[in-house]
This record gives structure tokens, C-alpha cells and sequence, in this order.
């Protein structure tokens, strides 16, 4: 949705992620992987010859790296030669973490020179006596070149779920183009100097964005596994409140904690406002980036797929039964490649857009082939029908008016607890 918000890592060092130039171009890669799915699929955790999984990392929060635009990159004083901290909400907790740190759509190498996490207290304060250098291959400091992303060394790092982390970086020198995730919808906090370590940062800027850090993971019981969510502005949580943590996908992870049966399945929310599945929009498509936004990330088991209103909306006259066509298609390309990999994939119905910028009718004609195809196709594991659960029963292809933000595109608070509440948990037990 037009919001305005906007592979493979190396443990101690990194490399280029993979992308994906085009789907039609990658069917044969498809069919190749489906074919060597056993060896795709090896590092599943599983018992072998009777001998009892070992634990494995795990993903407990991400937000999907994009080239951040000129309106939302950071406020003055700016990285270079400052500390950043930012707050995120991790959905399952674990003993030994490490952070992803992504330089992916930097146009030249970005310093940093140290990293810290702690648990956050109130605005940019952190717990005193809880903070931990961060270290990269057994050093402080950490130079990643451009299109490239790392991880940090494994830290032991006690984290209790559904807890607010703050992770902190003083930079050195950073690129022009930076990246990051504008959507955040939570406060980060820019302050002059090097500070990594501080209890608090008193005179530090605010701003609604999170830079360069894209994802946590942490060390899991071989019965833990992580629920990727594919999506745009919706999933992103445009109508949410600023440090509220109450997207969609918040209110799933709070659901599934409080449920024994699912206290060990993690969160990752992987939308990006303004994203589509085929091509445009903003950030990578959703094919582009699905190796690396969905397949890559540690410990995936499941992935609901919400995504497609971008493409219909956008589209114009007779093109948007032919977007329609292309969006089952993509969901296919996306459902062979994540079961090749073992992971299950539950498609979500898109939401009503009656009366918002979108509403024409041919648009909402192709939303309901769409939404007919993943109800009745049988293609997905499961489907999660977002779009009964949050329409206007007296006006089906409109928004229950009690869930609109008033754009007739995005849910509120309140239509987010509603989606949350719609869907199965069962869809995530073993």
C-alpha cells in the first residue's frame, strides 16, 4: 500500500545476498529445487539415528532491510560519527543471541565502531547493569562493504519473550544511501558523539525509523521455529500506534505466548509499506526479496503470505485481471520454493479497499479471483481469510467501519486485533 513509510550472511564477516531478477526467469530453479528438496531441506533440525535434535538459531524479530528514501533517512546530527539506539520487541526470548546488521543497499562501506544491546527502560534509557558489547569475529569494530550484510559473534544474552531490547551503534563512517526500515513505528534515538554504552542518551534526537539492524536470532530448543510474515503496508502496521507494538503480527506473537502449545514459536515480520509482489512499489518486490526476506531467515518453519492489494491497486483497466493472473502464478513460484525448503505456507485473503484510492471495479474484481483462487485452489497449507474476518458485513467489499483507519485501506488497532484473533494457532503446533 502507498504509505510513505517508507541468503546468505556470514557469521564473522559477509557477503552479497542473492536476489532473485525475475520470476519467470527462475521456474526451472523451482522445479530443480523441488527436486533436490531433501538436500535443500538439510538443515531442518530433525532426529537422526535416534539422536535428539540439537538446538539451532532461530529468528525472534526482523524488520526487511530496503534502500531508505531521502524524506526518511536520518535526522541531524546523522550516523557518521554518532550513536544510534534503537528499541525493538522480540517475540520468544532465548539465552544466546546475535544480531543481523545489514549494509545491503549502501552505496559504500559502513563503519561501525561499536555495538551494544541491553534491555530498554523508559524512551532511550537502557537497564543499568544490562548492557553487552556486541563483537564481530572477536573484534569491536566492524567495516561491511557495500551490498553486504553480517552477523555478530553468538553473545549470551539472557532474553525473556515479548521483552524490549535496545540496540545501540556507534558509527563511523557511513554512506550516502543508507539501510534501513522507515515503517518502525517505533522511536529511535540519534545522538552526537560516541556513546554505545550509556545508560541513557539525554540529548538525542528522535525519529521514527530503524537503521542498518535487521533481524535478532537466537540459540532455540529443537521444538522452536519461527513464522515468517510476507507483506506490505498491512503487516508493516500503518495504523498502529508509535511504540505500541499492536501491529497484526505483534498481536499474533503476544497470542501465541500465551498458549503453552505455541510459547515456542516465534514472529518475523517481513512487510515492507508501499511493497509489491511483482514488480515497482517500494523496496525489492516481494519475489526479488523472498531468499532472502523469508528462505533466509534462521528457523523458518511457516510463512503467511499477505501481500498483492499494491500490484491490483496500481494496476489499470483490463491489466488488472492480468495482474490478477500473475499474483496466483507468484504465489505458486513462492509456495514450491518454501516447500522445498520444508516450510509450511499459509495464504492470506487480501483486505477490502472499497471507497479508498484503489476502489475501481475492475480492481476489486480481481481481488476476488485472487482471494476465490487461494480459498478453493488448495495450493496453500492453509488459509487465513483476513478478508471475512475484518469486511463490513452490510458492505463486503468495504472495511468494517469500526477496523478503518478512515482510509479505507488500512486497518486501526482495532482491526489488527481482529486479524490476530482470526487466525488458527493450531496452524502452528507440531
Amino acid at each position: 500500500m502507498t504509505n510513505g513509510d517508507g541468503g546468505g550472511f556470514g557469521l564473522a564477516g559477509a557477503r552479497p545476498v542473492p536476489g532473485i531478477p525475475c520470476y519467470r526467469r527462475v521456474r526451472a530453479i523451482a522445479v530443480l529445487v523441488l527436486l533436490f528438496g531433501i538436500a535443500v531441506g538439510g538443515c531442518q533440525r530433525r532426529d537422526v539415528g535416534g539422536v535428539a535434535p540439537v538446538p539451532d538459531w532461530v529468528g525472534i524479530w526482523s524488520a526487511a532491510p530496503q534502500l531508505v528514501e531521502e524524506r526518511n533517512l536520518p535526522p541531524a546530527p546523522g550516523l557518521a560519527g554518532n550513536t544510534l539506539r534503537q528499541v525493538v520487541r522480540v517475540s520468544i526470548g532465548g539465552e544466546r543471541l546475535r544480531v543481523r546488521f545489514s549494509n545491503e543497499f549502501g552505496n559504500g562501506p559502513l563503519t561501525i565502531a561499536a555495538a551494544h544491546i541491553a534491555e530498554s527502560a523508559a524512551g532511550s534509557a537502557i537497564r543499568p547493569g544490562t548492557g553487552r558489547a556486541l563483537s564481530f569475529g572477536g573484534q569491536p569494530s566492524l567495516t561491511i562493504p557495500a551490498g553486504q550484510a553480517v552477523l555478530s559473534d553468538a553473545l549470551a544474552f539472557p532474553l525473556r519473550p515479548l521483552s524490549d531490547v535496545a540496540l545501540t551503534i556507534a558509527f563511523d563512517s557511513v554512506p550516502p544511501d543508507v539501510t534501513g526500515h522507515p515503517g518502525s513505528r517505533t522511536t529511535s534515538y540519534l545522538q552526537a558523539g560516541s556513546a554505545a554504552a550509556a545508560d541513557d542518551l539525554p540529548q538525542a534526537v528522535r525519529t521514527e525509523h530503524w537503521y542498518v539492524v535487521s533481524a535478532i536470532d537466537v540459540l532455540a530448543p529443537a521444538s522452536s521455529g519461527a513464522v515468517v510474515v510476507l507483506g506490505n503496508s498491512t503487516t508493516d502496521g500503518r495504523g498502529s500506534g508509535t511504540d505500541r507494538n499492536n501491529r497484526w503480527p505483534d498481536n499474533l506473537a503476544a497470542r501465541l505466548q500465551a498458549d503453552s502449545r505455541s510459547a515456542g514459536v516465534a514472529v518475523l515480520n517481513q512487510g515492507i509499506g508501499g511493497n509489491r509482489v511483482l514488480r515497482g512499489g517500494l523496496g525489492p518486490s516481494a519475489l526479488l526479496r523472498f531468499e532472502r526476506d523469508v528462505l533466509g531467515q534462521a528457523g523458518v518453519r511457516w510463512l503467511i503470505v499477505l501481500e498483492g492489494v499494491n500490484d491490483i491497486g496500481e494496476s489499470r483497466g483490463e491489466a488488472a485481471a492480468h495482474t490478477a493472473q500473475e499474483l496466483i502464478e507468484a504465489y505458486e513460484w513462492m509456495i514450491g520454493l518454501a516447500h522445498a525448503q520444508g516450510v509450511r505456507v499459509y495464504g492470506a485473503t487480501i483486505l477490502p479497499f472499497g471507497g479508498s484510492q484503489y476502489d475501481r471495479p475492475e480492481r476489486e474484481a480481481a481481488r476476488q479471483v485472487v482471494n476465490q483462487w487461494i480459498r478453493t485452489a488448495g495450493r496453500f497449507d492453509a488459509v487465513i481469510d483476513f478478508d471475512a474476518a475484518i469486511r463490513d458485513p452490510a458492505n463486503p467489499t468495504r472495511l468494517l467501519p469500526a477496523a478503518d483507519t478512515g482510509d479505507h485501506l488500512h486497518p486501526n488497532e482495532h482491526g489488527y486485533r481482529l486479524m490476530a484473533e482470526a487466525i488458527d494457532l493450531g496452524l502452528f503446533r507440531k
